[in-house]
């Protein structure tokens, strides 16, 4: 049934200058996000997203607090009261544009442009960093995360791969070893292509704002920089790194470490979230 249906009362509520049987729904790994003319609702897909609401909360406002030179969704009314049936929510505010279309970057002046932006974006979060009311906000990367990741990928989904599969996620879970521990940077944590945002002038795109901070924690600017990498490929990524001046070789070895772990990240999210359609394509090449 049509979350249309089913949340009919509340997307009236909530998203009052729109119809619902005009809205637009779209899912995400951790939400239902339903798109209205000037806000977004998020309602969790799960209990454990839905317990996840108030740090998401709580990096939004740190975020919409700096001047980092692009937008961020603020947050309007959190919901889900306490004591009624009331199913848990989140409203933003809406940034405008949309993510780019894989053939943009068949132009030469726009993978310049893109990239110049990247650069400067990623130049933004590691000076957000450095600040303090940000730190107090934002989770730190825990010390040996990567060891600990490793160690629950195998507990936990190895019984789920076939022998192939298993031998494939080992080789992954190895170039983890010995990454530096570094929280220097805000890191985006999913600053895959569906999340950026951009608006055309003059035949170029314009970063116009970044979606979905779940997972931003002060950490290794490579986990965006691989994610950049997997979602436009990687010409733009070199050219992002040459604009950035990020060249040394512990960089790329990181980069190409942790882009490795991305399918099996998505599915020990699943498997803990109860979430079995995601699960299915984060194991889909270890089965």
């Amino acid at each position: 049934m049509s979350i249309r249906t089913t949340h009919r009362a509340l997307l009236s509520r909530l998203l009052p200058d729109d119809k619902p049987d005009d809205l637009t729904v779209r899912q995400g790994q951790f939400h239902l996000v339903v798109i209205g003319s000037d806000r977004v609702l998020c309602l969790p897909r799960t209990r454990a997203a839905a317990t996840r609401l108030p740090q998401r909360v709580a990096a939004l406002h740190a975020l919409a607090d700096l001047d980092l030179g692009f937008r961020t969704p603020e947050p309007l009314l959190p919901g889900g009261a306490h004591g009624t049936d009331e199913a848990p929510f989140l409203v933003l505010s809406r940034i405008p544009g949309e993510p780019l279309e894989t053939n943009a970057l068949n132009d030469a002046e726009v993978v310049d442009t893109v990239a110049a932006q990247y650069a400067t974006l990623l130049s933004a979060l590691a000076r957000a960093g450095t600040e303090e009311a940000v730190r107090a906000v934002l989770p730190q990367a825990a010390e040996g995360q990567w060891r600990r990741f490793a160690e629950n990928v195998r507990a936990e989904l190895f019984a789920l791969m076939s022998e192939s599969g298993r031998l494939r996620a080992e080789r992954e879970l190895t170039a983890l070893d010995g990454l530096t521990h570094l929280t220097r940077a805000v890191v985006h944590g999913d600053l895959g292509a569906e999340n950026v945002l951009w608006e055309w002038t003059h035949g170029l795109p314009h970063l116009s704002g970044v979606l979905d901070w779940d997972d931003v924690t002060l950490s290794d600017p490579a986990e965006d920089l691989a994610a950049i990498g997997a979602g436009y490929g990687p010409e733009l990524l070199e050219r992002v790194l040459t604009l950035g001046n990020w060249s040394d070789h512990g960089l790329l070895t990181r980069i190409a470490a942790i882009r490795g772990t991305f399918a099996l990240q998505q599915a020990l999210y699943a498997i803990r979230d109860g979430d079995e359609e995601e699960l299915a394509d984060g194991l889909v090449d270890y089965r």
